[in-house]
């Protein structure tokens, strides 16, 4: 009994099953000394354990006392069954016995392609597959005639020097396959062709036209220097720079020199005119300094903050500390800010080793008006009040900083806070600007994080009214 379960049309009975598999038993054996069966498959399997007892009552076996039971056989091989493909569709049903007639004529059993092509398939299906698809059927080319395998026509297919294609150049012509390669080579209208010129290839009946377009196509230089084969791309640049017969203008035309001569000529041209070149020269330098410090000009400004805040970072400060020391009343000035866009032109100095009563001892901080843009469209003096700030560096996270902060409001009597006129020099004595000569002594600055990473931040801030702000 081949090794699948059978399909019963009813559950065997219990004496026709096997204790070790619970399924209906296949060669059962008989162990004489008990009377139990199995099936003698199963029993090998449970013997070879080294266990030589009987499974269901466990006693002692003796290989000599185990026979086959060839009518318990016989009823089992009686019993009904379905087709072990009746979920596929096989509606057979008969003895357990006649199940292996039936696979020869079963619809739905797998069999191997009878032309051993290595598929194996449903014997429904074997008919399909002969006709269409198995790669060891008989062919034959309905173009030239020959008999291949189908293995074999599927690769014939596509190369038959017998069938009629069209031409792959669509220019509609057909014909066998074996004269396409002719025809496409000396014959076809659509064919390529290299241009003999630049290299490129074109369609045969469309190359005449490339000529007129050519870059490697040779013409004629319009100078009539004689040089021969001027290929077309490079005739621009040979009027440019190696036709002795094109007309050029003077090195010096950007400089205000108008004259034009052949290229041969332009020697003799700078020789007799160099006096005149040099002073022209002369004029565009002079020209070009002054849009260079207009520029400068207006870069500075453009980078000139206009929100009536300056921080002002002054990195190494150990350093710039110890050349105040060393130089009196040395003093260090910010980049320039305005109050608000349109506003008051301000600057921000600073005394490191101190000014006046804080020399030595402290940092002094003053604030100047410096000549802005826009002094003519503003009202003087200056009258807006002013804060000033060294910040604490410290994390914030860790502990609130405690920035020193001082503020002040101009006295509208101060020379500095008038409308400042347009040669005021900032390092002019006159011009000192407001400020605090004490702002923050020496011992007090190194008590916090005021210096961080040998860098301190000084604040200027103006406080301007609402009306101003829009």
């Amino acid at each position: 009994m081949p090794g699948f379960d059978y399909k019963f049309l009813e559950k065997p009975k219990r004496r026709f099953q096997c204790p070790l598999c619970s399924k209906a038993m296949r060669e059962p054996v008989q162990v004489s000394t008990c009377g139990h069966r199995f099936c003698d498959t199963c029993l090998q399997e449970f013997l070879s354990e080294g266990v030589f007892k009987c499974p269901e009552d466990q006693l002692p076996l003796d290989y000599a006392k185990i026979y086959p039971d060839p009518e318990l056989e016989q009823q089992i091989l009686a019993l009904p069954i379905r087709c072990i493909h009746s979920e596929e569709g096989c509606r057979w049903t008969g003895q357990m016995m006649q199940l292996q007639g039936h696979f020869s004529t079963c619809a739905f059993n797998v069999i191997p392609c009878p032309n051993r092509c290595s598929i194996k398939l449903t014997r429904r299906d074997l008919p399909d597959h002969l006709q269409h698809d198995c790669p060891k059927r008989k062919v034959k080319c309905e173009f030239c005639g020959s008999e291949f395998t189908g293995e074999a026509y599927e690769n014939h297919q596509g190369i038959c020097p017998q069938e009629s294609v069209y031409c792959e150049n669509k220019c509609g012509a057909r014909m066998m396959r074996r004269l396409l390669s002719q025809h496409s080579l000396a014959e076809c209208p659509k064919r390529t062709q290299p241009c003999k010129y630049c290299g490129k290839e074109f369609v045969f009946d469309t190359i005449q036209n490339h000529q007129y377009h050519c870059p490697r196509f040779p013409v004629a230089c319009p100078n009539q220097c004689g040089t021969p084969n001027i290929a077309r791309e490079d005739l621009a640049n040979h009027v440019k720079e190696n036709c002795g017969s094109a007309l050029i203008l003077c090195p010096f035309k950007d400089a205000g020199c108008k004259h034009r001569c052949p290229k041969l000529a332009i020697g003799r041209h700078l020789e007799d005119t160099t006096k005149s070149h040099l002073t022209m020269m002369c004029s565009l330098v002079g020209r070009q300094r002054q849009e260079i410090l207009e520029l400068r000009r207006e870069m500075e400004e453009l980078s000139v903050s206009n929100d009536g805040v300056l921080i002002w970072k002054l990195s190494d400060y150990s350093r710039k500390l110890q050349e105040a020391k060393l130089r009196n009343n040395h003093e260090f000035f910010s980049p320039p800010f305005y109050t608000h866009r349109y506003g008051y032109k301000l600057q921000v100095s600073a005394f490191l080793n101190g000014n006046g009563s804080g020399e030595g001892s402290h940092l002094s901080i003053y604030i100047r008006v410096l000549p802005g843009e826009y002094d003519n469209l503003l009202e003087w003096p200056f009258s807006y009040k002013v804060t000033f700030s060294i910040m604490d560096q410290s994390d914030p996270s860790l502990s609130k900083p405690q920035h020193i902060i001082e503020t002040f409001n101009p006295d509208p009597n101060w020379k500095n806070f008038q409308k400042p006129c347009s040669t005021r020099n900032s390092l002019d004595e006159s011009t000192l600007g407001f400020g605090y000569p004490k702002f923050i002594s020496h011992e007090e600055i190194k008590k916090r994080n005021y210096v961080r990473d040998n860098s301190i931040f000084l604040k200027a801030s103006i406080e301007l009214p609402q009306k101003i702000m829009a």
